[in-house]
């Protein structure tokens, strides 16, 4: 079952993660609640998850981001694109991915925009497949310490 996330349901998401880049669980903090409870509150901000069972197994972020250009239009950002390692191959990250896209039309979006660190190929192909195309834009990243 394709849904946003609830509330309640944090640390599974943190499980999650692990399959994404992440080393450990962060410790639950009142840093990290109160970043939650900001990501939770702000209708921007939409994390995707797809259920099997009463498990997430895959899961995405979806950020519309207001914008002066365009006609005003906004445009949604994607990140943090991730599937159990047991579930992959199976369509479920796709299903998040066309649910991110169902949110991006419904907001008006101009564009969605998707980076990925991976060189693998068949993770490119992945997102070729999903829509998406890396020959529009240049990203440049600069990463602060």
């Amino acid at each position: 079952m394709i849904r946003e996330i609830y509330e309640y349901e944090l640390n599974d998401l943190l499980n999650l993660y692990l399959y994404l880049h992440e080393d450990s669980i962060p410790k639950i903090t009142e840093h990290l609640k109160s970043i939650w409870q900001t990501i939770i509150n702000d209708n921007h901000h939409h994390i995707i998850v797809n259920e099997i069972d009463g498990k997430i197994i895959s899961s995405c972020v979806c950020v519309v981001i207001p914008n002066l250009t365009r006609h005003i239009r906004p445009y949604a950002f994607i990140e943090n694109v991730v599937t159990h390692a047991d579930y992959r191959g199976k369509g479920y990250a796709t299903e998040c991915l066309n649910y991110a896209k169902k949110i991006a039309e419904k907001e008006n979006c101009y564009k969605m925009m998707l980076f990925t660190g991976s060189k693998e190929e068949n993770i490119l192909k992945f997102y070729s497949k999903a829509g998406y195309n890396n020959s529009d834009k240049t990203a440049f990243i600069q990463w602060i310490k």
